[in-house]
């Protein structure tokens, strides 16, 4: 009886436990496939984080081609513009010898009426070489014949500058310019001075309200005049005694590109001659070829302008001389300096007329080439030397 009595109890409690067991292997069950969904889920959005790293360096790249592609076309907008204006001015050019020689084939009267245009413009280019002649008190007779010896007076050691006597006084004050960019003038008594070892010991020094740009600045009576660093064509009038600006006045046409390819920081080059005043620089409309500009140093104001044939490809640097430019060029790399353009504004001295002319005893490269009127010598900047190179010259014509 008590055996039946033990099955009894047994039975009940050892489906209970076997039901307990069967839900913890459920529970365990489910545990495993959570964790194991819990684990792709992970995975896939590791998978996913890196997906969206790879598309970031992805869109990095892209954008840094799309930039590279932009400035390109912007470099390549510009040089087509440039064409495109170039080849406008062509074109009008060659419609007007179109309309011309249109005109010349109808009859006997038009021809009568295109000869007599023809001597008005003669009449009119005569009586504006008048004009220019008087403008430019043309009594320079001379020409440049050859570049004969040279002294090499100091050596600063800056590879950029300028340094110049001022013809338009009687003083033998020297006047040193450091740099392309600066805003200090030194004023040494005379050259000695100038050429003792300690160069700027006893110089005055003279300081600019606003920078200089380049190396083509001049000094003329007292004052000097420069391209005032960061604008286009501005030239500033200073006081050099006085200290202060006394005028200023904006080149039409000049600080868009280099005056000389090899000079890249000079964008405007100011030269004096017997005549005065002038400006150097180049225009993109006409090729690059250099422009010059006769200037009234007194009221700050354009006389005349004249589009030259003298290209500024290649070239270094420049100078007036009896109412001509003579342009020097040189290699990229460095070498003997050739004077091989020049361009009278007169119209009395043809390129052709002058071979080239080799500075002598010397390979390099100038920063800055002067003329002095009152001396008739260059004095020039040559990676770091300051030189004075001797003139021989012949009657034009």
């Amino acid at each position: 009886m008590i055996i039946v009595g033990l099955h009894f109890l047994l039975v009940p409690f050892l489906r209970n436990i076997m039901g307990e067991a069967q839900y913890v292997m459920q529970d365990a069950a489910l545990m495993n496939y959570i964790d194991r969904r819990i684990l792709s889920l992970e995975n896939r959005l590791e998978k996913c984080n890196q997906d969206i790293l790879d598309y970031v360096e992805e869109f990095r790249d892209f954008s840094k081609l799309v930039l590279a592609r932009l400035s390109g076309l912007n470099s390549y907008k510009t040089e087509v513009k440039d064409e495109v204006e170039n080849l406008l001015t062509r074109v009008e050019r060659a419609q007007r010898d179109i309309d011309y020689f249109g005109s010349v084939r109808d009859s006997k009267t038009c021809v009568e009426v295109d000869e007599d245009l023809v001597k008005q413009q003669l009449l009119e280019e005569a009586e504006e070489k008048r004009k220019l002649k008087v403008i430019l008190n043309a009594s320079c007779d001379h020409m440049l014949a050859g570049v004969k010896s040279l002294k090499i007076v100091k050596k600063t050691g800056d590879k950029h500058g300028s340094w110049m006597k001022d013809p338009g006084k009687k003083h033998a004050k020297i006047y040193l310019l450091n740099g392309p960019v600066n805003n200090v003038i030194f004023e040494f008594a005379n050259i000695m001075t100038f050429m003792e070892s300690n160069h700027t010991l006893k110089a005055r020094r003279v300081i600019l309200p606003f920078p200089w740009e380049g190396t083509g600045h001049i000094i003329y009576q007292g004052f000097l005049f420069y391209h005032r660093h960061g604008s286009l064509n501005e030239i500033i009038k200073f006081n050099i005694q006085k200290r202060n600006i006394v005028d200023h006045m904006l080149l039409p046409g000049a600080g868009r590109i280099p005056a000389y390819q090899l000079s890249p920081s000079t964008k405007i080059d100011l030269a004096i001659d017997e005549q005065g005043l002038w400006a150097i620089h180049a225009e993109p409309e006409i090729g690059g070829n250099i422009v010059i500009t006769k200037i009234n140093h007194i009221t700050m104001s354009v006389e005349h302008t004249w589009d030259t044939t003298c290209s500024s490809k290649d070239a270094e640097a420049a100078f007036m001389a009896c109412n001509t430019l003579y342009v020097v060029y040189n290699f990229p790399s460095g070498g003997t300096s050739r004077i091989q353009c020049a361009y009278d504004v007169l119209g009395a001295v043809s390129t052709y007329e002058i071979p080239v002319l080799h500075f002598p005893k010397r390979q390099g490269s100038h920063s800055t080439i002067h003329y002095d009127p009152k001396e008739k010598q260059l004095l020039a900047w040559g990676d770091g030397s300051q030189i004075i190179y001797k003139l021989q010259n012949q009657q034009k014509g």
